[in-house]
């Protein structure tokens, strides 16, 4: 018998489910086990992280309240958690600030919370406040990496403090510093050396950061795998040719979707910015919803597609529609800028056959160039090797191609490098495109701090259009001879 007075076969039973990934029958164990000890702190709190990976985000709340009220141990860590439901999920982000401001009250000291608010607090531009946030996180913990790292880049673009390269240097050269730490604190130390001018080190600790990401994911590891790639987007252009010719209309409801994608790293958050400031128009940022119902229900992809009935379409849009409406209710149009729906855009079109997609290009080698000094995901892993992030972008260019001959004029490429060199006629063109109110005046009100920008572009948006990014690759000759080279030879078909 647990301490609750929980039978532990039953607790066994319920934490073996869960840690099998069993979901809808762990929730179902730990609701038998509540509905008799009610009491049971832990098996709120577990109940809660169920309902949570299931998307049950009101009930999560619910049940980590319950666990609070049944005086669960370390109750910071709960609030820690429901304030990523309310940022992540819900964007009520006075309440997810609220939760983390109540866990630092218990625990002054807890990490989690002290990393997460500067997090929130860059989300919403608030320099100052974000340092602090890191500055109290390192006095905690001084080889906390991921606050140093954070710390780092926080820097501005130009006046970073000389002084925190050698201290990043120093903390890399701990021995005992993990992968994870290494990574972090590369792309950081890049970033610094970038903006100082010192490229080849700049490029030598971008390529040591790369290593060490790979390196984190242990043997979880997946290489890219170009083969795979190309077989990929071959089957989408085969099985789309006749897969997703025009559905019929449907009436327009509100919120409409304007989609924002490309390459990573292409404008597409400075794109989103400037279409927000438009009468009706509300940014909703990289929502996971289309890759997550590709990723589960609709495996695999390019055989499922072409098999979905007119009711299951409905079905899709219909839950789509509500993730917008969750976003922004009164809005006209809310803007979805995940960059890889480009790989989706035949699925978009047979959901909503009238959506305008916002294509966001840039220089070729900038854009590689850009993503490989960027700290991405491991599951990106295109992102850790020049080469394979030039086979990416070969197959993302071909891909391209095809939908355009599909779709034509419903997708409208928007230049980086044109809008930075001559912003307003930019901008106008693009809202004609759309059928959008452009409202005129230069430069327009993006990114003020009470407005969220949630990607790694959160800090040059909020600065006036710069051109020192369009170009960039001109400083890195030598190291990207071989994917200039790759690039220009792209074979036609």
């Amino acid at each position: 018998m647990s301490l609750t007075g929980v039978p532990e076969p039953l607790l066994r039973e319920a934490t073996l489910l869960l840690r099998q990934s069993r979901f809808p029958e762990a929730i179902d164990a730990y609701r038998r086990i509540l509905a008799r000890w009610p009491e049971s702190a832990d098996s709120w709190f577990n109940l809660a992280f169920l309902q949570r990976q299931t998307r049950d985000l009101l009930g999560a709340l619910d049940s980590y309240q319950k666990a609070l009220d049944a005086g669960v141990s370390h109750p910071e860590e709960v609030h820690l958690n429901r304030s990523v439901i309310y940022a992540d999920y819900l964007r009520d982000f006075a309440a997810a600030e609220g939760e983390l401001t109540k866990a630092l009250s218990l625990n002054p000291n807890f990490l989690g919370a002290l990393l997460n608010l500067g997090n929130l607090c860059e989300d919403f531009g608030r320099r100052t406040e974000a340092l602090t946030a890191y500055s109290k996180a390192l006095a905690v913990d001084p080889r906390c990496f991921k606050a140093l790292a954070r710390f780092a880049n926080l820097q501005p673009r130009t006046g970073a403090d000389p002084a925190l390269v050698p201290i990043l240097r120093r903390a890399l050269a701990d021995p005992t510093l993990p992968d994870i730490g290494r990574a972090g604190l590369g792309f950081a130390l890049g970033r610094l050396l970038d903006s100082a001018g010192d490229f080849p080190a700049a490029f030598a600790a971008y390529t040591q950061a790369n290593r060490a990401s790979r390196a984190s994911a242990g043997a979880q590891f997946v290489p890219y795998d170009r083969m795979r790639q190309k077989a990929f987007v071959d089957r989408l252009i085969a099985g789309s040719t006749t897969q997703t010719s025009r559905a019929t209309p449907r009436e327009p409801q509100q919120p409409q979707p304007i989609f924002v994608c490309g390459m990573f790293r292409s404008g597409s958050t400075l794109t989103e910015q400037l279409l927000a400031t438009c009468p009706g128009v509300v940014a909703g940022g990289e929502l996971d919803f289309l890759p997550r119902v590709v990723n589960t229900e609709l495996v695999p992809f390019h055989e499922t597609l072409a098999l979905l009935t007119t009711a299951q379409i409905d079905d899709i849009a219909a839950r789509y529609r509500a993730v917008l409406t969750r976003v922004s209710a009164d809005a006209q149009y809310v803007i979805d800028k995940r960059p890889d729906n480009f790989l989706y855009i035949g699925l978009i079109k047979r959901l909503f056959p009238d959506a305008k997609i916002v294509h966001t290009t840039r220089n070729p080698l900038d854009n590689c160039l850009s993503i490989y000094f960027l700290h991405l995901d491991q599951q990106m892993s295109y992102a850790l090797d020049l080469m394979d992030i030039g086979h990416y972008y070969r197959e993302y260019r071909r891909m391209m191609a095809h939908w355009k001959t599909q779709f034509g004029a419903d997708i409208i490429d928007f230049d980086y490098d044109g809008l930075v060199r001559n912003p307003q006629p930019a901008m106008q063109t693009l809202c004609a495109s759309l059928g959008l109110d452009w409202p005129g005046g230069w430069p327009p009100p993006i990114a003020t701090a009470g407005t969220p920008v949630r990607t790694a572009s959160v800090w040059q948006v909020r600065e006036p259009l710069y051109q020192s990014s369009s170009g960039r690759a001109s400083h890195y000759g030598p190291q990207l001879e071989e994917l200039r080279r790759y690039l220009t030879d792209q074979p036609t078909s």
